[in-house]
């Protein structure tokens, strides 16, 4: 940005329409809204480009902003369709005790390939193997685990982290003080969900829990040499633009085309949830540029100076913005606050900041639907399977705020209430 520049907070606006848009908008006209969401996500980030290229003069942050969205939308959908040619058959054992470690595998291996990856070669098996039972918190705490807390280990696991290790972070640096609010967190997630789901199970029928635990499917991997293909993807992220996307759409299209239709067919495959993804997040990353720089600039006056408060301020913004943008700025915010030599001196000095914030932005990416990539997508790919998900409001009021916030709230009081710089 320009020098002494920067964007008036109403331009805020079209960010508050698009999320309005996005909460409203099914319950208002449905109908309406899956016609021509696109429409209005183009329309609104339009505005907000136009601003920046010819009232601001700004040309390199939307040329950043189109760039980490190419390389969002590359990441999300070559992976969203590789597993989409991976079926995995599992035996019909949905049982609490099942479905918590089902729940906890997913969670570590999220840190090898991705919360992305995890969600899209699991969220499929998830509703297979809960047929019978299946409920809205089923898929609520699929996404509160596997897509957002789990990914905090590596910085493979979530984008956030994968830019603080392209900015200095070392890589082993999150697994190794990360780890213990990792287990606290997810533990609690999971011991709320196994109560939930108990319940549940017992609230069935004798015969359809006669069914879970009795006739279930077999065991079954088909399309072995997707796997490849999610290697070349992983591989990827670790090359410098643009080969890093270009070998990501390239194993995307290859696993589309060598994959038999019947493993299509049979995970019910289709484009809809990467396309409304595509859409919304373009408009979401383009509007929300001027409350990401508004928050740049005026960190330091927000009151922002603790790590309690960098976790929460982190976290709440995740919640709300994209995930890794919102990183960024107050890793910027930090550095700038707290260290003069840069995040190397933020790790050697004022190493509680940046665990609040990588905490933050992982944890509260599970606030709402747009906190996080995957999900989106996990609700969409859930609906096309018939199976009832919260709207947007509701997944916030039903589920996050008074389920997982507490959780939260409770991790930030145990981790980094008493740590200082």
């Amino acid at each position: 940005m320009p020098a002494n520049v920067e964007p008036t907070p109403w331009m805020i606006i079209p960010f508050a329409v698009m999320l309005l848009s996005i909460a409203a908008m099914p319950f208002i006209n449905k109908h309406w809204w899956e016609k021509h969401y696109p429409l209005v996500a183009l329309t609104l980030g339009s505005i907000t480009v136009a601003y920046y290229l010819f009232a601001l003069r700004d040309p390199l942050t939307v040329t950043h902003t189109a760039h980490e969205y190419a390389s969002f939308i590359a990441l999300i959908g070559s992976l969203f369709i590789v597993s989409g040619g991976i079926h995995l058959s599992l035996k019909g054992e949905s049982t609490p005790t099942g479905n918590v470690v089902f729940l906890f595998i997913g969670s570590v291996l999220a840190n090898l390939v991705g919360t992305t990856g995890a969600s899209m070669l699991l969220i499929r098996p998830w509703i297979r193997m809960n047929k019978y039972r299946i409920t809205a918190f089923h898929i609520v705490f699929f996404i509160f685990t596997i897509s957002n807390v789990a990914g905090c280990l590596t910085p493979i696991g979530d984008p956030p982290l994968f830019l603080g290790y392209l900015r200095g972070v070392p890589f082993f640096w999150t697994l190794e003080h990360l780890w213990l609010p990792w287990a606290f967190t997810l533990s609690a997630l999971l011991a709320v969900f196994y109560w939930l789901d108990r319940r549940n199970f017992l609230r069935a029928s004798g015969k359809i829990r006669h069914q879970q635990t009795a006739a279930g499917e077999t065991w079954r991997f088909t399309g072995t040499h997707n796997v490849f293909f999610l290697a070349l993807i992983l591989m990827a992220v670790f090359l410098p633009s643009p080969w890093r996307e270009a070998l990501m759409v390239g194993a995307a299209a290859a696993s589309y085309y060598s994959t038999k239709r019947e493993v299509h067919a049979s995970n019910a495959f289709n484009f809809a949830p990467i396309k409304e993804v595509a859409f919304l997040f373009i408009g979401i990353f383009a509007t929300m540029m001027p409350a990401l720089d508004y928050l740049k600039l005026h960190a330091a006056g927000l009151g922002i100076a603790s790590p309690l408060t960098f976790y929460f301020s982190s976290g709440i913004l995740s919640g709300v913005l994209d995930n890794a943008p919102t990183y960024l700025t107050f890793l910027s915010a930090a550095s700038g606050l707290f260290a003069d030599g840069g995040i190397p001196g933020l790790i050697a000095d004022h190493q509680p900041y940046l665990v609040a914030i990588s905490l933050g932005a992982v944890f509260f990416g599970a606030l709402t639907y747009i906190g996080n990539g995957p999900n989106f997508m996990v609700k969409s790919i859930a609906e096309h399977a018939k199976v009832h998900t919260p709207g947007f409001i509701q997944y916030i009021v039903k589920y996050a705020l008074p389920v997982l916030l507490p959780i939260l709230i409770l991790a930030g009081w145990l981790f980094l209430h008493n740590s200082s710089a």
